[in-house]
């Protein structure tokens, strides 16, 4: 093999290396395959006697174009509104509408491989916050490589990254106990909506339960309150389709369910458990509203 080629071997060695770091930082299997694509030209026009340690010479400009990417997404960012999951819309329009227009297969891969809640919290995070976190903690990678990367020095590259983590992780509003049975609460509820089971339902809503709902979150006409197990069991049922983007987070320190098709945050869920039922859920959709929220990972 020639140069040329000997180099575009190495590339290609590196490749689905790079693509998992991309996808991570900027939530999108398409423009994680074109900073990919963008290293590899640079790396062409570079050449081989430029490049000492390839794999960290790539890992740096993927990162140094993923930061630029997520920094022009921060200036021209588009909130989404509350009516971007339409009734009318088969599940694909709607994965592929909030992938960016992405395929919907390969972006469930990815919600699947870093996890729907972790990308609607990484979403969240400053450019360089969310590079320094995912470059340490996802890739372990040191410190010192990070700071030039991010433009801040070791130490506070590490203080970016330890700020991303504890939003990332967030602080619980219950006890270790209440916890886990509030969670366990809302698993059921989310795995209940998402299969349409209104017997699985009505069993862990409480009889007086509460459902109150942004305007944005509903089809023209209906209340934004609904009362009762049996009248709020048949109506989540409808919700179901939308349930399948949704994933159980932090919410406000305790467990609700995030809705994000493709992982870009649509609908929150705030759900109020008591006696081991679902007393009441608010869905949110208010874009100021559900940028006041805190939201977090809950712990495997």
């Amino acid at each position: 093999m020639d140069r040329d080629e000997v180099l575009a071997a190495r590339f290609e060695a590196e490749r689905g290396r790079l693509r998992a770091v991309a996808q991570r930082m900027l939530g999108s299997t398409g423009e994680a395959e074109e900073a990919v694509q963008e290293a590899w030209l640079r790396l062409d026009r570079a050449g081989p006697d430029e490049v000492d340690n390839l794999p960290g010479w790539l890992t740096t400009v993927v990162s140094r174009i993923c930061l630029d990417v997520l920094r022009a997404r921060a200036v021209r960012r588009e909130e989404p509104t509350g009516d971007a999951l339409p009734d009318g819309l088969p599940d694909a329009a709607v994965a592929g509408a909030a992938g960016g227009g992405a395929d919907p297969e390969r972006e469930a891969l990815l919600v699947e491989s870093v996890g729907r809640a972790l990308l609607v919290v990484l979403d969240r995070l400053g450019p360089a916050e969310r590079v320094a976190f995912v470059l340490h903690d996802g890739f372990a990678v040191p410190f010192e490589q990070i700071a030039p990367i991010v433009g801040r020095t070791p130490v506070a590259a590490k203080k970016l990254a330890s700020r991303a983590r504890q939003r990332v992780r967030g602080t619980a509003a219950l006890p270790p106990e209440r916890l886990a049975g509030h969670r366990r609460v809302v698993e059921a509820f989310l795995s209940a909506a998402r299969g349409g089971d209104l017997a699985a339902l009505l069993a862990v809503l409480a009889p007086d339960v509460v459902r109150q709902a942004d305007p944005a979150a509903l089809p023209a006409g209906r209340s934004p309150v609904a009362r009762g197990a049996e009248t709020v069991a048949r109506e989540t049922t409808v919700f179901g389709r939308r349930a399948r983007f949704g994933a159980v987070a932090l919410v406000d320190g305790v467990p609700g369910i995030v809705i994000a098709p493709g992982g870009r945050l649509r609908l929150v869920l705030r759900v109020a458990v008591v006696d081991g039922r679902v007393a009441g859920y608010e869905v949110v959709a208010d874009p100021a509203r559900l940028a006041a929220l805190e939201l977090a990972v809950l712990p495997e």
